[in-house]
């Protein structure tokens, strides 16, 4: 006998189209509409009402690009629509929706005639359930957001609609029905129950008696059900699916955790200002859910979104305040928003805890202590360090699953740091953060499961995101069904806090990942949006002079901090650190707005530091270098300041020389002789001291490497390693000429030009200094192009280190493993290493993340290549995407170690600052450190508002270390804390000597918080 499955399927699809889901509504009424179209930007609820407005009808277009048009909806609900429990009165709302796909398209919020936003209305939300009985008028406003198709169904076309300077005046939709309808709830019932079982035969695998008595069910259900009269045979088909509905699933069925959210990006293929209006519409959607749910839970991350709603929605924020306090709404992921966590630094990523938590506690007295990043494109191995810092014992993504090559072999693990440090981790196993608590989703969920054995508990994230409007009825609907249903994983409505709670128990020996979580996908986005990337590093660097400047000012100056000021800006910062913003794959509009914020906050930051400077060295007639960083550079003491910045080297040092040959240009300082051929390259870069060259027999450093660099998919955001495959040549005119400023420093140019592009390369060496400085200066106007300059190094190794939050990390170059081979592109911070035993080169960078290190024969011989991703020219989202100039900023040092690359990296990431009119010529240092490979990362005043000094500080060179920590001013006592400055058990600190100095001990890269009391604790703890 033939397999019946699908012939049931196609009848059951047919019944549901043509006559249960017409029957949803059993009656409808017309509404009145007028609209009024918003000549800008967004605006208040009681401006637009108070706009005039105009009659509309069905099929008028509206809506140019971005724009809003309010619609007032009035009408009277029909006499005869008394209140029943079989029928529930609703606006039907069709704003002329290009498809199904909710949140890349129109948008819209319901608002009452009192200013209450009620509900928001998304493709696939289109209800808004009125209060109104029978009888009664009713008024309400619609606020339609013309969102234009950005996304084009990902076919990753370019577009101009991602910018209103370039998207023109064309309306884009028509509007389409908006009607009051008359819902029949046992109709209703019966779609649910029939999409529940359909969807269970469907991802059914084997003609099990189980599916067999389904498909028997459906077809006695299809027999009840009278097409021209729906209704009224509804509850008669709804019997005959009772049964099988009602089968309790199988003991050792995996489990599902089901959480209600919505994951909206802060920014993406709209403007922050957008995101801001989603987040209020998903709000308004889950709250009116839980008016009719009482067993519905809502986890949402970023502490930033709840602070729009605060700003903008005040009274909608209220509402979502009294369902935290219930417990029903839940913010989660503790974070200021979800950041990209490759580029930030240790400290960034440690403000979006701080800050996160902060707001989480200040405004609902609720600590979160999970992180949850689902979608950021990789994550770094210094992040379980940092989470646990703030009090976190959890962490969750599904990012990974994205993997291209690898497919990851864990769903629930203990996920260890550099460090380290251990985190419970879980990777939702549907492989989605936005389920739809379909049959589908429980069935991968379930199949895919990689723990099975050691525990069956996994999490379902569901909810429409992106604006979306998060969970629906219909999604609560299917949990129902499926809590308890044989032949289905159960579902259980739940909490992230539940969750964890169970799964780490129920995991009695969970296997372990250590190091950072690399994502085999998403590789381009280390380089895409140039000033993006420049803007962050100056903006970090920037917050660590004021802060430090500001707390020396405060201490020994008896300066106002201005803590609240940099409180904003570090917000403003962690903003613009969101994984769809610092990766460079947003549209034009948030780029532009994000650079121009970074201008902004650089201006408001400098004028911080300066006024903190001028507290603390007055005004005269001496010149006076300061240094941030927490390494010696030029003769000035960390953290300090001096006369003059003195040569690195001896007074003996030799002057550097310049030579003419035909080999090419010879440049000489004593310890570096460099040789730039007639072609623009380095064919030869000698240490004297150590009597090697380092750039391999036959190569050349200092190559330029042009690209086809076109993904799959992607685009902003894909490296595909088909690139290698596609070189274009470059050619043109190259100019090379030697600039000598004095006899101390020596430059060579090398001026080249290739396609639309221009190129200038400047090599050089200061007298006594170990490094060769390498400026690049791109005037870049390709399309679809990777450019990446080469430096190949005559070493032997099969690893290479780079510098990442809070330490640094060792890679394998080779390619033995498929996990090797997907590494081709990788982030480094402020310094890459690479080194065979007894020598190594550092390279250090102003703010370059990208790279690819591999392993080149040379002369029979292997040497390490270290690729330098310059640019890039992606046409989607973003078309316009870093054309223009740029420029670059390096140095090479060969002999170094990684301790000479910890401090390349500061010297060039945190340089000196000079001051002319001084009035002193010392600037004493805070606090001094005396333990090898202590770093200080921050120093600033407590955010409670005392005047005490924190402190936090790291090892760096990845080795234990002991020594002290020294105030050099008058303290009261000292205590460790968590990055939130709570007191905390010692986890550095072994001994305490006079003056507040105290003994340290720190493990390989351990992270720690250090606080100085100024003034003694009372027994309480309060400040005196």
């Amino acid at each position: 006998m033939r397999d019946r499955r699908e012939r049931v399927l196609a009848r059951t699809e047919r019944a549901i189209r043509d006559d249960v889901r017409p029957a949803l509504h059993s009656e409808t009424a017309p509404v009145s509409l007028a609209a009024w179209s918003a000549p800008g930007e967004p605006v208040p609820f009681a401006d637009a009402v108070a706009a005039p407005f105009t009659p509309i009808a069905t099929g008028d277009p509206w809506g140019r690009p971005w724009g809003t048009v309010w619609v007032r909806v009035s009408g009277r609900v029909p006499g005869h629509w008394h209140p029943s429990p079989d029928a529930r009165n609703e606006l039907a709302i069709d704003l002329g929706f290009l498809d199904w796909r909710p949140g890349f398209q129109c948008e819209a919020l319901v608002w009452s005639v009192d200013g209450r936003a009620l509900k928001g209305i998304e493709p696939a939300q289109r209800h808004f359930v009125v209060p109104e009985d029978a009888g009664d008028e009713f008024v309400y406003y619609i606020e339609a957001a013309a969102n234009p198709d950005v996304a084009q169904h990902f076919s990753f076309r370019p577009t101009t609609l991602g910018d209103p300077q370039t998207a023109g005046e064309a309306e884009l939709y028509r509007w389409g029905r908006i009607e009051l309808a008359r819902r029949h709830v046992p109709t209703t019932e019966l779609l649910r129950d029939l999409d529940a079982l359909t969807g269970l035969v469907r991802e059914s695998v084997q003609p099990d008696a189980r599916r067999e008595e389904v498909l028997t069910a459906l077809e006695s259900a299809l027999n009840r059900v009278d097409p021209g009269d729906v209704a009224g045979s509804a509850p008669a088909a709804r019997a005959e699916l009772a049964e099988v509905l009602a089968r309790p699933a199988a003991a050792s069925a995996h489990r599902l955790h089901a959480v209600g959210h919505a994951h909206i990006d802060s920014a993406w293929l709209w403007p922050l200002r957008e995101t801001r209006r989603k987040v209020a519409r998903s709000f308004a959607n889950v709250l009116a859910l839980m008016d009719r749910h009482d067993d519905f839970v809502f986890a949402a991350t970023s502490a930033q979104q709840y602070a729009w709603v605060k700003e903008d929605y005040p009274e909608l924020y209220a509402r979502v305040a009294a369902r935290v306090a219930e417990g029903r709404f839940i913010p989660t992921g503790g974070q200021w928003v979800e950041p990209d966590c490759n580029l930030p630094s240790g400290e960034s990523l440690a403000r979006q805890l701080i800050e996160g938590k902060r707001f989480f506690l200040e405004e609902f007295g609720i600590e979160t202590d999970d992180v949850w990043i689902p979608d950021s494109f990789g994550y770094s191995g210094g992040l379980p360090q940092i989470a646990a810092a703030a009090g976190a014992r959890y962490f969750l993504t599904q990012k990974i699953s994205w993997n291209e090559t690898n497919t990851f072999p864990h769903h629930s693990f203990l996920w260890e740091g550099i460090d380290g440090t251990r985190i419970f981790t879980h990777f939702p196993s549907a492989d989605t953060y936005h389920a739809e608590v379909s049959a589908a989703d429980l069935r991968r969920a379930e199949s895919q499961f990689a723990d099975k054995g050691a525990t069956n508990l996994s999490l379902l994230p569901f909810g429409w995101g992106d604006g979306g409007g998060g969970p629906t009825e219909d999604m609560l609907a299917s949990a129902a069904r499926y809590a308890d249903l044989e032949g289905a994983p159960r579902v259980i409505l739940s909490s992230p806090d539940r969750f964890f709670t169970e799964a780490a128990a129920d995991l009695a020996d969970p296997p372990v990942w250590v190091g950072e979580l690399y994502l085999e996908r998403h590789r381009g986005v280390a380089t895409t949006q140039i000033p993006l990337k420049r803007g962050n590093r100056r903006a970090e660097r920037l917050l660590r002079e004021a802060e430090l400047w500001a707390t020396a000012a405060m201490v020994q100056a008896g300066a106002a901090y201005p803590g609240e000021r940099l409180r904003t800006l570090w917000r403003e910062v962690l903003l613009l650190q969101f994984h769809d913003i610092l990766p460079g794959s947003s549209i034009t509009w948030v780029h532009r707005e994000a650079h121009e914020a970074y201008e902004r906050i650089h201006a408001e930051l400098e004028e911080i530091v300066a006024t903190a400077l001028r507290a603390l060295v007055g005004t005269g007639d001496h010149e006076l270098a300061v240094n941030a960083s927490p390494v010696s550079q030029s003769g000035i003491a960390a953290l300090a300041g001096g006369a003059s910045a003195a040569a690195e080297s001896t007074a003996t040092a030799t002057a550097v020389t310049v030579e003419e040959t035909a080999e090419g240009t010879v440049v000489d300082n004593g310890i570096l002789r460099l040789t730039v051929d007639p072609a623009g390259e380095i064919s030869s870069l000698i240490d004297r001291p150590a009597g090697r060259d380092l750039v391999p027999a036959g190569m050349r450093a200092g190559r330029l490497r042009l690209h086809h660099d076109t993904p799959t998919t992607w685009d902003a955001w894909d490296l595909d390693e088909h690139y290698r495959a596609r070189p274009v040549e470059i050619t043109g005119t190259v100019e090379v000429t030697t600039i000598r400023h004095t006899d101390d420093v020596v430059t060579v140019r090398v001026s080249r030009s290739f396609g639309a592009s221009s190129v200038r390369l400047d090599y050089t060496l200061r007298r006594g200094a170990p490094r060769l400085e390498i400026d690049v200066d791109l005037d870049w106007h390709e399309d679809q192009k990777l450019l990446k300059l080469q430096l190949p190094l005559d070493l032997h190794t099969d690893h290479a280190t780079a510098e990442v939050a809070y330490g640094h990390l060792r890679r394998s170059i080779h390619t033995n493993t498929s996990w090797d081979e997907a590494r081709f592109e990788v982030v480094a911070h402020r310094w890459l290493h690479v080194g065979e035993p007894g020598y190594g080169v550092a390279l250090a960078n102003e703010a370059t993340y990208g790279y690819d290190i591999t392993r080149e024969s040379a002369g029979g011989r292997t040497a390490a290549v270290i690729g330098i991703s310059l640019a890039r020219a992606p046409r989607y989202p973003d078309p316009t995407s870093d054309r223009g100039r740029h420029s670059f900023r390096f140095t090479l040092r060969p002999g170094a170690g990684v301790a000479e690359a910890v401090e390349e990296g500061y010297r060039l990431g945190v340089p000196l600052r000079r001051i002319a009119d001084a009035e002193t010529t010392e600037l004493a240092p805070l606090l001094t450190v005396a333990a090898p490979g202590v770093m200080v990362e921050s120093v600033k005043a407590a955010d409670d508002g005392s005047d005490d000094v924190i402190v936090r500080l790291y090892e760096a060179w990845g080795t234990r270390t002991r020594g002290t920590l020294t105030p050099r001013f008058p303290v009261a006592g000292v205590v460790e804390t968590d990055l939130l400055e709570r007191d905390s058990e010692p986890a550095i600190v072994r001994g305490h000597g006079p003056d507040g100095a105290v003994d340290i001990e720190l493990r390989p890269f351990q992270l720690a918080t250090v606080r100085w009391m100024r003034q003694p604790r009372t027994p309480e703890g309060a400040r005196r």
